[in-house]
C-alpha cells in the first residue's frame, strides 16, 4: 500500500487530503477563506497568505486524523509549487519541505494546473488523449492532454480568466463574493437574452478566450443606463433593483458560457478527440455544465466533468498526480522552491 499526503494553497483555499494506492480518497480537507476576503469583494494575497500560515498544520493534522493512519505511514508528500499566490504557495510549498525532511520521505512538486486536468480520475477514468478545459479564477485554458507530465496548449485568456470576470461583474453589481455561485444565484431570475453582451473572439480562428471585454460591456451598460460616471457608486444605486441585476446577472453569464462551450467544441471536433473534460471552479456553473453536455450529445462528443468538491481547488487532486510521479520516481527536493507563473503545455 501507498499513501500520498497532498498539500495545495495556491490561492485562498487551504488543502491537505491523503490518498491509498492512487485511487482511494482517504480524507480531503478544504479551508476555505471567503469569509475574510468577502469584505473585500476579492482575494487579498496577502490576508491569504496569513490565513494559510494559520490553519495548514491543523488542515493537514485533521487530513491525517480523518484517513485512519499516522504520519508515519505516509510514503510521499506532494505539493502543489504553483502557479498561484506566491505567498500562499510558499506557505504550502515551506510546510511540506519540513514535514519531507523531518519523516525522512520524499517530496513532489505538482502543478495545480495538472490537479485540475486529472481531477475527474479520482471518480472514473477517461480513455487517453483527450481535451482538458480548466477553468477557473486565474485559468482558462485549453489544452490537449496525452499523459500525466504530456500536455500541448491549445489557447489561453489574453487577459481576465472566465472567474475572475464572474467575480468582477459580481462586484459591480454588489452581490458579493465568490462571484461564481453569487452570479448563478443572481441568474436564475433573470432574461438570459436581456442584454446582448460581446462574445470575444468567438467567430476568431484559434482557440484563445477574452473575458476583459465583456466586463467592460456590463460596467458601460449600467454607467449608461443609469448616467453614473464612479464604479463605487454602482452597487448602493442598484439597490433595489433586483430585477435589472438578474438580466445583467443572466446575460453576463449566457455570454460567458457562449464562449467556453462553442471555444471547446470547437477544438474537440478539430482535433477529432470526441472527448472532453472540463475542471476548475467555473464547472461547478450548473449552466455551463448542462450546455456543454448539450451541445456535445448534439455532435456525439463525450463530456466528464468531476463532481463540483473536486473542480474547485482541493489536494485531493494533487495527491492523484503525485502518486503517478512518485510511480515514477520522479522527485523534488529540499531545494524546491514554488513558482507563480509556471506553466505546463
Amino acid at each position: 500500500m501507498t499513501y500520498i499526503l497532498a498539500i495545495e494553497t495556491s490561492c485562498d483555499e487551504t488543502a491537505a487530503a491523503i490518498l491509498k494506492d492512487g485511487r482511494y480518497v482517504l480524507s480531503n480537507i478544504v479551508g476555505l477563506q471567503w469569509g475574510i476576503h468577502k469584505r473585500y469583494g476579492g482575494i487579498v494575497p496577502e490576508l491569504a497568505c496569513r490565513l494559510h500560515i494559520e490553519v495548514i498544520y491543523p488542515i493537514v493534522e485533521e487530513a491525517v486524523k480523518k484517513s485512519g493512519i499516522t504520519l508515519r505511514d505516509i510514503d510521499a508528500i506532494a505539493v502543489t509549487s504553483g502557479p498561484g499566490l506566491i505567498g500562499a504557495l510558499l506557505v504550502g510549498v515551506s510546510f511540506a519541505k519540513a514535514l519531507s525532511y523531518s519523516l525522512n520521505i520524499p517530496i513532489i512538486q505538482v502543478n495545480h494546473l495538472e490537479g485540475h486536468l486529472w481531477a475527474i480520475f479520482l471518480e472514473r477514468r477517461v480513455p487517453k488523449p483527450f481535451i482538458g478545459l480548466v477553468v477557473s479564477g486565474g485559468h482558462t485554458n485549453l489544452y490537449i492532454v496525452e499523459d500525466v507530465g504530456k500536455y500541448r496548449l491549445l489557447g489561453s485568456t489574453r487577459d481576465d480568466a472566465a472567474g475572475e470576470a464572474f467575480d468582477k461583474v459580481a462586484k459591480i453589481l454588489g452581490l458579493g463574493f465568490p462571484g461564481g455561485p453569487a452570479i448563478e444565484r443572481c441568474a436564475e431570475a433573470g432574461d438570459p437574452d436581456a442584454v446582448s453582451f460581446p462574445r470575444a473572439l468567438s467567430g476568431k480562428k484559434g482557440f484563445d478566450f477574452s473575458f476583459s471585454g465583456i466586463k467592460t460591456a456590463v460596467l458601460n451598460y449600467i454607467r449608461m443606463r443609469y448616467y453614473m460616471p464612479h464604479v463605487d457608486d454602482i452597487p448602493e444605486a442598484l439597490a433595489g433593483q433586483e430585477r435589472f441585476k438578474a438580466d445583467i446577472a443572466s446575460s453576463f453569464q449566457q455570454a460567458v458560457v457562449d464562449v467556453l462551450v462553442s471555444k471547446t467544441i470547437g477544438a474537440v471536433r478539430q482535433m477529432g478527440l470526441g472527448r472532453v473534460v472540463i475542471s476548475g471552479g467555473v464547472a461547478c456553473n450548473k449552466l455551463l455544465r448542462e450546455r456543454m453536455r448539450d451541445e456535445a450529445k448534439r455532435h456525439g462528443i463525450k463530456v466528464y466533468i468531476p463532481a463540483p468538491e473536486y473542480c474547485t481547488d482541493n489536494a485531493a487532486m494533487i495527491a492523484w498526480v503525485g502518486y503517478r510521479y512518485f510511480k515514477k520516481g520522479i522527485f523534488a527536493d529540499l531545494r524546491l522552491n514554488p513558482d507563480a507563473r509556471s506553466r505546463i503545455g
